[in-house]
């Protein structure tokens, strides 16, 4: 029967959608939960590991924390190497894609290959070496060497972004330009970054996340306590310490999530606005 069947369908394609429902809020609750104890606790004068609406609500745990010991050498630490490493990567990475995405050579393709396989390595893999050769140039324990380590470990993904954004950005724009006489690195800096800035701002957040929540390398790299970022000084909670305050703790990370919450707010408009260019040229 017609009937039969078309409802039979309906019945189907309703329990599938039920079962997709179902599963996209169970992977949502996995993610809301952390987030939702982080908050909460951070506000519980009596907080744990349940998660549970506090019973009165308290900035103890904030006050407690907001020490120069506790949060705000650590935070300035932190931003010091992220965004040293940022400003570096999105640099090199600007300046090693604009000839892969100008320029055909046979050496293109592998050389490219060679950095996709490049954001295959684990860095736990490379790091005995890494931390021989920064004793033998005496760049252990410094800000500047740490700096260019987090540059050099996010470098073959951002290349990867950035030549794939640049390849968006038409070749006519830049031919105009060298008829007037640019040089190729005016029509980067004035042509090509300008028109490719969301693709600039992708590969500066990204750069910058990957390295705020990096724990191994400042800890492999730093030896100073004074010198340590946000990411290993939050360790000190669940060791140096004894006993572990999570109210105290939730109040930390809180405030270390603040400064990638506030990026992610500033570049969200540049991300979301596209790439204007379709009244740059005319055909």
């Amino acid at each position: 029967m017609p009937g039969v069947k078309m409802v039979t369908m309906k019945s189907r394609r309703a329990n599938r959608r039920l079962a997709a429902d179902a599963s996209l809020l169970a992977v949502a609750a996995a993610f809301v939960l952390p987030l939702a104890w982080v908050v909460l606790s951070a506000l519980d004068p009596h907080a744990d590991l349940r998660v549970r609406v506090p019973d009165g609500l308290t900035f103890g745990n904030f006050d407690a924390v907001l020490t120069d010991e506790i949060t705000f050498t650590p935070l300035l630490n932190s931003l010091i190497l992220c965004g040293g490493g940022t400003l570096l990567t999105v640099v090199c990475a600007a300046l090693a894609a604009y000839p892969l995405s100008r320029f055909r050579s046979r050496f293109n393709r592998p050389f490219l290959l060679t950095v996709l396989f490049a954001t295959c390595l684990p860095i736990t893999a490379i790091m005995v070496p890494v931390y021989a050769l920064f004793v033998r140039v005496n760049l252990i324990d410094t800000m500047q060497g740490t700096i260019f380590f987090f540059a050099a470990s996010q470098l073959p993904f951002a290349i990867w972004l950035m030549k794939n954004f640049m390849d968006g950005v038409p070749r006519e724009l830049e031919e105009a330009a060298w008829t007037d006489g640019a040089s190729a690195f005016q029509s980067l800096v004035r042509i090509v970054l300008p028109l490719m800035g969301p693709g600039v701002a992708v590969v500066t957040v990204f750069s910058f996340v990957m390295m705020w929540g990096n724990f191994f390398v400042p800890f492999m790299l730093l030896l100073t306590p004074d010198q340590m970022p946000a990411s290993v000084s939050i360790n000190d909670f669940f060791g140096n310490r004894g006993t572990v305050v999570y109210g105290q703790l939730a109040a930390f990370s809180v405030i270390y999530s603040t400064p990638v919450i506030l990026l992610y707010v500033l570049v969200a408009r540049k991300v979301g606005g596209g790439f204007a260019l379709g009244g740059a040229v005319k055909g």
